[in-house]
């Protein structure tokens, strides 16, 4: 007997029912219908269309522009006994021609991957002779131009639509707005498709926009009030280690997580964070995909997010399991400028993009009309000082170029290794003969580099370690070893990006058809960061509504709980309850008439809502009534 989708729900997640919007979406797939699921972030969009691929016989194909997104589900699919392959970047012929191979006779019931991989020959006649029962388009919001991570290559998606014009589509994304959910039925030609969506309201988040004059402490304060879970976004490398040390030397258990830490450091603090052993996650936004911890209790932007979609996907990390959550922005005059000049001034412009495709080009010796599919490995930082780049400009660019489909960007950090045999394999068979403890690695290092004896070789340090069940640092000292004992030479380089060229080395071939594309992609970024500035400027809008209205719904009411919504109340209740003497300006200056005080010092002397307090702090400032002092303390003036 067929299962239904519930007893797949049961026997693989194990959950024991459907929330309404995944019900309604499984039940639209399955009928034959084209669905669009416009759902928050943790609505649970991926059951949505993996259920009915696991009710239907045959291959249910996802496109989707993450490779580490593709990655996590496809594991999580696997560790779930379910059939799932990638096609990732840097693949050869061969292993995707076994891969596809796979999908049309394996029984395969998932087959992930990019909308660049898709406009391959080879894969499109494949696809062809596969049973496919769906097709999933994740992040769709990337088909429109309107979107905050447009992508020209998802254009190029409705080919399935040929391919396969009887299979049903299935459109998920999280951050849609209007114009960006009727271009996403435009153009994957949607027939007449079933809306599935949610209203972006979450009541039980309050969104808070705090001013501090001193981040810092304002940040320990926020962080020790609340339990057991929180994450700090900022937005940059940096920024994670420096607070983290901060908070640790504070007595605040923290760990951070960016793009330049190992898979193995990466996975150990996510798991630690998780178990909450560490109760603080410092993080850059390459934190937060395929995460599902339901009781963090506050997320802070301690950077300003470069859009409202960015911000409401990482704010609503929070509280995912229906309990009150905070979501605050914390920021002062200096990253309202940065936001303005240091973010404006590092969006790719044309030539920025031509100056940073041509140092790459250079860099990899990348002959003209050569280079397609090839993979490099290289250190980002060491290649920006080599060419003299900007290195926030250089990353934007990287990004936009990967989103352009010129070249595939892996931010994976590795550790490679370069070596080669010095000696004959009979020497080392002795040699192993007599020293035992090397024998596991060498004899693996032999069955899986058959050319080392011939020529220096990159080998995996991740593969050596699976195959030996050794762990990094074993595997790092027993190659020095080998070094030393005059048996091999290693070079060991720390690689942090790794690109693969889609597209072969054209120059203005390859850029000039896509200026167009660069120049609308600046005037959306300039876009999105003066929506930013406007919501953390807003004083008098419920917060709550202001995230709604951005993303097309008319019919909402106060929340009630965001910092606007409070003052409004608090102020309420000074009109009411004590008089215009008794504002909290008024009761600011009653302190600091008795003795200069801290903003911590002002909070703990009474019970108004620290959102108000440090907004009156900040009107006062601005009056002159008050200053700050070197100390960080403010001062009554005279």
């Amino acid at each position: 007997m067929t299962p239904t989708p519930l007893d797949i729900l049961k026997t693989h997640w194990g959950y024991e029912s459907f929330k309404p919007s995944q019900k309604l979406a499984v039940t639209s797939v399955l009928s034959g219908k084209d669905t669009c699921v416009f759902l928050p972030t943790g609505g649970g969009k991926s059951l949505c269309f993996q259920i009915p691929a696991l009710v239907e016989p045959g291959i249910c194909i996802v496109i989707s522009p993450l490779v580490a997104l593709m990655q996590d589900q496809v594991e999580n699919l696997k560790s779930r006994g379910i059939k799932a392959q990638l096609l990732r970047s840097g693949m050869s012929y061969k292993e995707i021609d076994q891969k596809l191979d796979n999908c049309v006779y394996g029984n395969y019931k998932f087959l992930y991957l990019s909308p660049e991989r898709l406009q391959q020959d080879l894969v499109q006649q494949r696809l062809t002779k596969m049973n496919v029962n769906f097709i999933a388009i994740d992040e769709a919001h990337c088909i429109s131009q309107w979107g905050h991570d447009f992508r020209p290559a998802y254009l190029e998606i409705s080919i399935l639509k040929e391919l396969h014009p009887k299979v049903p589509i299935i459109a998920l994304t999280a951050t849609a707005t209007s114009q960006v959910k009727e271009d996403i039925v435009e153009e994957l030609k949607l027939n007449d498709p079933i809306v599935v969506e949610e209203s972006f309201e979450r009541s039980n988040i309050s969104f808070l926009n705090l001013f501090s004059n001193d981040k810092m402490n304002d940040l320990f304060i926020l962080l020790s009030q609340t339990g057991p879970s929180s994450i700090v976004y900022v937005r940059n490398r940096s920024a994670c280690m420096e607070l983290s040390v901060f908070l640790n030397k504070k007595g605040l258990r923290s760990t951070f997580f960016h793009g330049g830490i190992t898979q193995t450091e990466k996975q150990n603090r996510l798991t630690s964070w998780l178990a909450e052993e560490h109760h603080v996650m410092i993080a850059t936004n390459a934190f937060g995909m395929g995460i599902d911890k339901a009781n963090v209790r506050l997320v802070i932007h301690y950077h300003l997010p470069e859009s409202m979609e960015s911000y409401y996907q990482e704010a609503g990390r929070a509280g995912r399991d229906g309990l009150s959550a905070k979501a605050i922005i914390l920021y002062n005059e200096s990253d309202k400028q940065r936001l303005n000049n240091q973010f404006v001034k590092t969006i790719p412009t044309f030539e920025a993009v031509k100056l940073v495709y041509k140092a790459l080009m250079s860099k990899f010796r990348v002959a003209y009309g050569e280079g397609e599919n090839r993979t490099f490995d290289f250190n980002f930082h060491e290649f920006c000082l080599h060419y003299k780049l900007h290195t926030i400009l250089t990353y934007n660019t990287l990004n936009l170029l990967d989103r352009l489909s010129v070249i595939s960007l892996d931010k994976s950090f590795q550790k490679k290794t370069k070596l080669k045999f010095l000696v004959s394999s009979q020497h080392l068979i002795r040699f192993i003969d007599t020293h035992t403890q090397y024998a596991l690695l060498v004899r693996t290092l032999l069955r899986t580099y058959g050319g080392v004896f011939e020529q220096e070789l990159s080998i995996n340090p991740q593969l050596l370690k699976k195959k030996t069940g050794f762990n990094d640092t074993e595997v790092y000292t027993q190659l020095e070893a080998l070094e030393k004992h005059g048996l091999l030479s290693a070079e060991f380089l720390k690689q942090d990006l790794s690109i693969t060229l889609i597209k072969p080395r054209e120059d203005k071939y390859s850029l000039n058809p896509l200026r167009k594309h660069i120049f609308q992609y600046q005037e959306n970024k300039l876009r999105k960061a003066e929506t930013v500035l406007k919501y953390i400027e807003e004083n008098d809008l419920c917060l709550q509504n202001f995230i709604l209205k951005y993303f097309g719904e008319t019919d909402f009411t106060a929340c009630r709980i965001c910092s606007n919504c409070l003052k409004t109340k608090a102020e309420g209740k000074k009109e009411s309850s004590f008089g215009d003497d008794n504002s909290i300006e008024s009761f600011i200056l009653k302190v600091l008439g008795q003795s200069e005080s801290s903003s911590k010092e002002i909070i703990q002397k009474c019970d108004f809502p620290k959102a108000m307090l440090l907004e009156s702090l900040q009107s006062l400032l601005e009056k002159g009534k008050i200053k700050l002092t070197s100390k960080n303390t403010y001062r009554k003036n005279l």
